[in-house]
């Protein structure tokens, strides 16, 4: 790892504002130069390769954990963005089960309406969509939004902010929900986002979102949560700030396992509906572990050099050994790994991916060649790194043979081990 980068950690920023309130962001982490997370290129395009800088920090007025240097969302955000829901079994049946229960509780009266921002591939809408409800999608990067057509969704494709959730209610009324899953975190500007769910949402509806949670982060030191898409790491605390702000209240909180630990909010405009009891102890257990404090925030990133300290050990002693290392999972997420713990071709030579957009590219920053996943149980390899860690149940049952035959998966969330 590159030592300014560790020092720099141990230094504080002042005079950064909070993108919610205004407040002061004080830094705590900077992970270094990296690319774009998703960008998977071709040998003749890495000349022209995007870096930027990868701080985050936390607002000392409203506890927002957010990064300190924007991506331009075009650059993350279009036709050939790679990432669909449907590629794991298990966020098939998550977004399966969450358009039943909002047919089930929400979406019961006459001729109800649900938008999606993020719709993605229609993992979700697909479900409303069978059940005759009216829907639209919201989805920038045209190329899933076309999946998601092709299986009879409606979509739109575009950016949702202000004006776009004011157009949807003129031409298609009030929404009784508003959904995103894993969107929220990807987008700076939430204040434009709130006033077109002001301008979108029916008086007694919900704007409901799930995205990764700070407190699973810093207990898992799953750092390569944090990438250029993912701009916040929401809490319960920061989250109930941001509504209030905008005349909204959080009304409830669910734990979800997805993703590596996540938090489905449900926000109501201030004063339609009562808070449940889980609102007020998820935010009475943040203030007492002291999640968004400095003091941990710090701690967790002296934890996160750590690992990467480890996981480069380790992989120079694996290599050094004669042992054949590669990788699974092509995930955005660990372009971070990758390229703070300096992690190249000559540790890792491949990563099996099953994304047809990724594979015959190259790893964002690092170029180490992504190859199809049906190769990967005939490859002679001693060990895989699982970038994919998220997914480890689904995946290490998928990949069995591997293990029969002696292969060595190498995990590093929440510490590196050999398994």
């Amino acid at each position: 790892m590159n030592n300014q980068v560790q020092e720099h950690n141990s230094t504080i920023d002042r005079g950064i504002m909070c993108r919610i309130c205004g407040g002061n962001v004080q830094e705590f982490i900077d992970l270094g130069r990296q690319p774009l997370s998703d960008a998977f290129l071709t040998p003749a395009e890495i000349a022209d390769e995007f870096f930027y800088r990868l701080r985050v920090g936390v607002c000392e007025s409203c506890s927002m954990v957010q990064q300190l240097d924007e991506v331009p969302r075009e650059r993350m955000f279009h036709a050939a963005y790679p990432y669909v829901s449907a590629g794991s079994v298990r966020m098939r049946e998550h977004f399966a089960s969450t358009a039943r229960e909002f047919l089930d509780t929400e979406l019961t009266g006459q001729d109800p309406f649900i938008v999606e921002i993020g719709s993605n591939d229609g993992s979700m809408l697909g479900t409303v969509h069978a059940a005759g409800v009216r829907h639209l999608g919201v989805e920038p990067c045209s190329g899933v939004a076309d999946v998601a057509r092709a299986a009879g969704i409606r979509v739109r494709s575009d950016f949702f902010e202000e004006s776009v959730g004011a157009e949807i209610a003129a031409e298609h009324g009030r929404a009784e929900v508003v959904f995103a899953a894993n969107t929220m975190c990807h987008i700076p500007y939430l204040d434009s986002i709130f006033r077109g769910i002001d301008a979108l949402l029916a008086s007694d509806g919900v704007f409901v979102f799930e995205d990764p949670y700070l407190g699973d982060v810093v207990d898992k030191v799953s750092f390569d949560q944090i990438y250029d898409e993912h701009f916040y790491l929401f809490s319960a605390t920061s989250v109930a700030a941001m509504a209030r702000r905008f005349d909204f209240e959080l009304v409830d909180v669910r734990r979800l396992p997805v993703h590596g630990g996540e938090v489905r909010y449900t926000i109501a405009r201030a004063g339609a509906r009562t808070p449940s009891a889980a609102v007020a102890e998820l935010v009475a257990d943040e203030r007492t572990r002291g999640l968004a404090e400095l003091p941990t925030l710090r701690k967790f990133a002296a934890e996160v050099d750590q690992i990467c300290r480890d996981l480069e050990r380790t992989l120079v002693e694996l290599r050094a050994g004669g042992m054949h290392v590669v990788g699974y999972g092509a995930t955005a997420k660990s372009a971070t790994v990758i390229n703070y713990a300096g992690i190249g071709p000559e540790l890792v030579t491949c990563v099996f991916d099953s994304t047809p957009a990724k594979t015959g590219r190259q790893m964002p920053g690092s170029h180490i060649p992504v190859v199809p996943a049906a190769g990967f149980a005939d490859y002679e390899a001693d060990c895989a790194v699982l970038f994919a860690w998220n997914h480890a149940e689904e995946i290490l049952a998928k990949e069995q043979a591997f293990a029969e035959r002696g292969g060595r998966w190498l995990l590093y969330v929440p510490n590196v081990r050999l398994v």
